[in-house]
């Protein structure tokens, strides 16, 4: 991994007392907590990628932080000629971090995922290299929800059908095959955040609620949590669909699943777009076994907005487009205004604690370590240690601070990856480079970085 190199100009102090006071001031110490900074430090610079929130890229300026900031997604190819000078990168859905591109990252410390999932990002490579990846888990649940109430009713009425004739000059007023949603049963597969905001919303429409997920919850208002997927499939008008994309639930949704489903009922999905298999769904709606589908996510998508949604994106584009009482939308399931004001807010404030803090809370990939704020005294600095998870290191660590006072330490492990945090007092100027490189030469170090 590289380095920070150089000195720490006033200017970046000053941003940087800016960017931490609020937090530091939170803190329960009652001595005075001190600003941090990196030791080493060659002026940050962050990549935000997909049009993120500019509340976001703001805050992160706000802070000194140099930002690159792109409307569109980058190709592997891209990332891997661009992303060796950034210290942060910041994503959404399309970009791919894969391993060579963390390979080719050598100043990267960090990634935030400026959405829900983090299926578009090695998280192994990136937390063999040290770079922990912070998303946002909840922030958009409402926006999903929502979406979902209204994709409900519109697939219940055929108001894209009925809307799309009137623009043609048609007038079909009908009533055949058109149904008010209460008293129907929704099944909510995946009862999570999403799912169980979902759940009220559609109790308070008069719908019945069965959910089914790998655990047992504790269902809100009345919903019914059913023992397995089939029993969902088999009892609900509706199935609307909440997990993340994991190897056991690519295609959980296939012709088996389908033929399960009541015959004229609905599928939404919301989710990801390998959790379905869109050509069995296409061979149900064709035959006429389900009554319509509301799909936002698909196995390929286009790299920006637009792009074609074509047979060269998905082979099956074209016959999905042609279907009646099919709703499809271009993944928007989080796109207003609130859920990404509120996403670039957290997964920046957890950049900006990692970049100046040291903290990992939150991070997916990675030990969850965090300390009470350095205090005013001088020659405190903090020690922010990701090496290999192997017997011996915390010896050899600790050999290294033997010269200073410990004030407080804590480390943590996630799978083949651990990481120590401590605070270590009557450092001298002097010492800190000795310090730092003394810990570099740790036989499990990944990355070593000192904040004074």
């Amino acid at each position: 991994m590289g380095s920070f190199t150089g000195s720490v100009s006033p200017t970046t102090s000053t941003t940087i007392h800016d960017r931490f006071a609020k937090i530091l001031r939170q803190e329960t110490d009652i001595r005075q907590p001190r600003v941090l900074h990196p030791v080493e430090n060659e002026g940050l610079r962050l990549l935000i990628l997909e049009n993120i929130s500019l509340e976001a890229v703001n805050a992160f300026k706000a802070q000194g932080l140099h930002v690159d900031h792109y409307a569109k997604a980058m190709s592997e190819d891209e990332l891997i000629t661009k992303i060796g000078s950034y210290h942060g990168i910041g994503i959404r859905s399309k970009t791919k971090i894969t391993e060579k591109v963390i390979k080719a990252a050598t100043k990267l410390l960090v990634i935030g995922c400026f959405c829900i999932g983090t299926n578009q990002v090695d998280l192994k490579a990136a937390a063999s290299a040290g770079i922990p990846v912070f998303n946002s888990p909840f922030s958009n649940s409402r926006s999903v929800a929502e979406l979902v109430m209204s994709e409900l009713v519109v697939l219940s009425r055929q108001l894209f059908e009925r809307s799309y004739e009137l623009r043609q000059g048609l007038w079909n007023k009908q009533s055949k095959g058109c149904w008010e949603i209460r008293g129907k049963t929704l099944g909510i597969v995946g009862y999570g955040h999403i799912g169980s905001q979902l759940s009220v919303l559609a109790e308070s429409f008069g719908m019945r609620v069965v959910f089914y997920d790998v655990i047992n919850l504790m269902p809100l208002g009345t919903a019914r949590q059913v023992e397995s997927l089939d029993a969902l499939l088999s009892e609900a008008d509706f199935v609307t669909l909440h997990v993340p994309e994991l190897p056991e639930t690519i295609n959980m949704i296939s012709s088996d699943q389908l033929a399960l489903m009541k015959k004229g009922s609905y599928l939404i999905n919301n989710a990801r777009g390998k959790v379905v298999d869109i050509p069995a769904l296409i061979e149900s709606l064709q035959s006429g076994h389900l009554a319509g589908a509301a799909i936002d996510v698909f196995p390929s998508e286009p790299g920006s907005n637009g792009a074609p949604f074509d047979d060269q994106v998905n082979p099956w584009a074209s016959t999905l487009r042609a279907l009646h009482n099919v709703i499809l939308t271009p993944h928007i399931g989080g796109s207003t205004e609130e859920a990404q004001r509120m996403i670039g807010q957290e997964v920046s404030q957890a950049l900006i604690r990692y970049i100046g803090l040291g903290s990992t809370i939150g991070a997916v990939n990675f030990p969850e370590v965090d300390l009470r704020a350095i205090t005013e005294e001088a020659g405190h600095v903090r020690v922010c240690y990701v090496h290999k998870n192997q017997p011996g290191v915390l010896r050899q660590v600790n050999e290294a601070f033997e010269p200073y006072n410990v004030e407080k330490q804590y480390s943590d492990s996630k799978g083949d990856v651990a990481y120590l945090m401590a605070d270590i007092a009557h450092v001298s100027p002097t010492d800190v480079t000795h310090l730092q490189e003394t810990i570099r030469r740790t036989n499990a170090n990944i990355l070593t970085r000192l904040l004074a």
